[in-house]
């Protein structure tokens, strides 16, 4: 059948029943004696008394070559742990699979089309593919069928761990698991044949003596898991596919090849954009429509109304492609009942319940060939809704929940989740995030969106906390990666239109220019907002105030325990967190661009000395002990007794308490004091400040930067309650500024001038006068630490003061 064809059954084909019906009789030693026979990419023979599965193969070629198709897996079952990350929907990469006939074996071979010699003579292609390794997954045994053809029954196959299940257990604080043959299995009830793909699933067990955190809080018997592996068997795609050479600038992820056949000129290394096919009714038309467009298919397991607001945040997508000149070519719709979302053929919203709140993931499965996207699978965890609904009833109370107003908690979630169904399927597409965005009035739905939180008479206020539609970014990037000019070199187009996007100012920052603390690019950070960091930053620690002081009793639920409180309360008392560190990336920051030779400027100007005081004054101004001082009124509120189990999410983003009971609000002053010192302090940051007051005197070197830390330990408080604040901040402020000057990455100049500052300050404070007895015995007990060699040694390998930090992005993979 066409693949074109087969491809455009729609809505048909998604609940289509695979054929199956009985082999035809058989003596008992036929191979096909006791199985049903389905028909599909080819045929399978299926056993349920035995459990045999029988591929049936054509016969091999002269070199033992049978077929080559595309391999990928999946997860049917998860583990629902956001560390670990083994999610249900999950997808495994695309593979070329070599299936090769070796005298009385069938072999599976995993080719690696990375190294080619696509434009060489045949012998040049070989020495190519012969110098690179291959990976042999599994050999099993021919069986020779009457007919001619070449059976094997691929049941132990799909058995093993081709997932590589072990690998991703023994992680996050998990050890010593290992796949138990006899209790994995495959399921001959679960395969399904189709014209373009084969789906065979395999019931497997792991097993560990020594279980850690996050299986004890999850597996019913912790010592064994059980998982079920989704494998599938696809047609490799037809010829015509043209790939899009990929451009640093233009904000999509690409598949890396390296051709020797490559003239002297050119690169062996070469980058393949991602992305669908998209192939024009009418090639000469500048707007057509398309012989298969694009369908995203929204889980029909996500509640309402989150999911008709995923499928609202998925069609912002429309919009991007029809100014790309194609009609009708993107669609979102909900799937059907009966589907199957894991069928390649399916590109699917999946909603994943974890223990534990985590990422949101856009993924897509692609020949590794050409960059051809096969498969899109969007991964959204289900308990972000509902920590987000959780930080705006903190904000602004949850007597405003259902009331459908501005300020509704689940109205702003639902604005939220639109973003992210938009923002998780632009993944799908090909896209990268784009953390630039935010500086640029929400130019992209790529950027990690802080909630846009006003004050309105002194009271936060929500109702602009999300963008809606995608932004001028977004529409260019589609553009780029999927618009054709005809009658033009697309490549050549695209180079243009990446050039066209520099001269109107569009920006574009990647994960690598951004997600680290430590990052040295100003536009490029997660969940802040606004063109100016500075400025915003003071604007949220007026918005944090006014949401401290109004915090308590309303932001609880009738009948929620008191006790909930401490769990709401973090956001809110660290909800300046990211602003913090995008104002800190002007310390040291350098503005920079993707750059290609010939079409715009690679230099890289460090940004301006009294942009640098500035942020410098503003995180200051985060340090001061007012603003690391809880409210005398909600430490009663916040040591509400709870007598059940807390949840694993609870335990994980509470602040340590002063026994069982009773909060520490010294504690929460550390945590907020360590936010700004991790940001202000990286390593990296102060060996970029050495640098830059180097050729600039007036940018703040590494030596202002500790002595105004320690200025501000040594400032006077007010009152007995900010002294201790004080203290507790010195305590903060002594240890990472020795860290800091102990860490290779700060470079010799700040290491050495904070070094000599601390002690400076330790020899200054024996002459000191002290009005406190506090302030006296905290100072010379910090001092005698920082001239005794080993305990400061001792301090730095191991900060036993030190108060671990809430998380604030989504507990999984990548967080900080």
């Amino acid at each position: 059948m066409n693949r074109t064809l087969a491809l455009a059954l729609g809505l048909a084909a998604v609940l289509a029943t695979p054929q199956a019906y009985a082999a035809p009789a058989a003596s008992d030693s036929s191979p096909y004696a006791g199985t049903q026979k389905m028909d599909g990419l080819y045929p399978v023979h299926v056993d349920s008394k035995t459990g045999r599965i029988l591929l049936s193969l054509p016969a091999a070629a002269a070199d033992g070559v049978v077929t080559r198709m595309l391999y990928t897996t999946a997860l049917r079952t998860g583990l629902g742990s956001a560390p670990i990350g083994l999610d249900r929907a999950q997808p495994g990469p695309g593979q070329i699979l070599l299936i090769r006939r070796m005298g009385k074996k069938v072999a599976f071979e995993l080719e690696n089309p990375r190294f080619r010699a696509s434009a060489g003579s045949p012998s040049e292609q070989a020495a190519a593919a012969n110098a690179f390794a291959t990976s042999m997954l599994w050999m099993g045994d021919v069986i020779d069928a009457p007919d001619g053809r070449l059976l094997v029954d691929i049941a132990p196959f799909l058995a093993r761990d081709t997932r590589n299940v072990t690998a991703q257990l023994n992680s996050s604080g998990e050890k010593g698991w290992r796949l138990v043959d006899a209790l994995s299995a495959a399921d001959p009830a679960a395969v399904r044949a189709f014209p373009l793909n084969l789906e065979f699933e395999a019931r497997q067990t792991y097993a560990t003596d020594t279980p850690g955190p996050e299986v004890r809080n999850i597996a019913p018997d912790p010592r064994q898991v059980t998982l079920v592996v989704r494998h599938s068997f696809i047609a490799l795609p037809e010829a015509g596919y043209v790939p899009r050479a990929f451009d640093p600038r233009g904000g999509s992820f690409a598949t890396q090849v390296l051709d020797f056949s490559a003239p002297l000129d050119g690169e062996i290394v070469q980058n393949l954009a991602n992305r669908f096919r998209l192939e024009r009714v009418d090639p000469n038309a500048p707007r057509s429509r398309v012989r298969k467009p694009i369908v995203f298919y929204i889980d029909n397991a996500a509640p309402e109304p989150i999911r008709t607001a995923l499928l609202e945040g998925a069609l912002w997508w429309k919009q991007a492609f029809e100014a790309a000149g194609y009609i009708d070519a993107y669609r979102a719709e909900i799937l059907p009942e009966g589907a199957d979302p894991l069928d390649m053929r399916y590109n699917v919203v999946n909603w994943v319940n974890r223990a534990t709140r985590g990422w949101s993931y856009g993924y897509a499965v692609t020949d590794p060939r050409t960059g051809e996207i096969l498969k899109g699978a969007v991964l959204l965890g289900s308990l972000r809704v509902r920590q987000d609904m959780l930080i705006y009833e903190g904000l602004v109370g949850a007597g405003q929940t259902g009331t459908g107003g501005p300020n509704d908690p689940e109205q702003v979630a639902l604005a939220r989740i639109r973003q992210l169904s938009a923002h998780e399927i632009g993944h799908a597409l090909g896209l990268l995030h784009n953390f630039a965005g935010s500086t640029q009035d929400r130019a992209s739905v790529m950027d990690y969106p802080a909630p846009r939180i006003g004050l309105k008479d002194g009271v936060p206020d929500l109702s602009d906390a999300y963008g809606v539609g995608l932004g001028r970014w977004d529409l260019h990037a589609i553009d780029w990666l999927y618009g054709d000019t005809p009658g033009t070199d697309p490549d050549a187009a695209a180079r243009a239109k990446a050039q066209e996007a520099e001269r109107l100012g569009l920006r574009f920052v990647g994960d690598e220019n951004a997600r680290s603390v430590s990052a040295s690019q100003p536009w490029g950070s997660l969940w802040d907002d606004g063109a100016d960091p500075v400025a915003e930053l003071a604007r949220m620690m007026d918005v944090r105030a006014a949401a401290v002081e109004r915090f308590g009793l309303p932001a609880l639920a009738p009948g929620e325990p008191v006790a909930i409180l401490r769990r709401k309360f973090v956001p809110v008392w660290l909800v300046h967190r990211y602003q913090v560190e995008a104002a800190a990336k002007l310390l040291g920051g350098t503005y920079s661009v993707y750059a290609v030779a010939g079409q715009a400027s690679p230099e890289g100007n460090a940004v301006a000395a009294g942009d640098q005081v500035r942020a410098l004054d503003a995180l200051m101004a985060t340090l001061q002990p007012a603003a690391l001082d809880v409210p005398a009124t909600l430490v009663p509120l916040l040591s509400a007794g709870y007598s059940g189990d807390y949840d694993r999410q609870t335990e994980i983003e509470t602040m340590p308490m002063a026994g069982s009971a009773v909060f520490d609000p010294l504690a929460a002053s550390q945590v907020a004091a360590q936010l700004t010192l991790n940001a202000l302090l990286a390593p990296e940051r102060l060996a970029r400040l050495a640098d830059q007051h180097r050729a600039d005197g007036a940018v703040p070197g590494p030596h202002t930067v500790a002595e105004r830390l320690l200025a501000l330990v040594d400032a006077p408080a007010p009152d007995a309650r900010l002294g201790a604040v004080r203290r507790v901040l010195g305590s903060r402020v002594i240890v990472s500024l020795a860290k800091a000057a102990a860490d290779p990455g700060s470079g010799i100049e700040a290491s050495s001038r904070i070094g000599q500052a601390l002690q400076d300050w330790a020899q200054a404070q024996a002459s000191r006068r002290f009005a406190d007895p506090a302030d006296r015995a905290w100072a010379l007990s910090a001092a005698r630490m920082l001239k005794d060699r080993d305990a400061l040694a001792a301090a730095i390998a191991d900060d036993k003061t030190a108060v671990p930090i809430p998380p604030g992005m989504p507990i999984g993979s990548g967080e900080d």
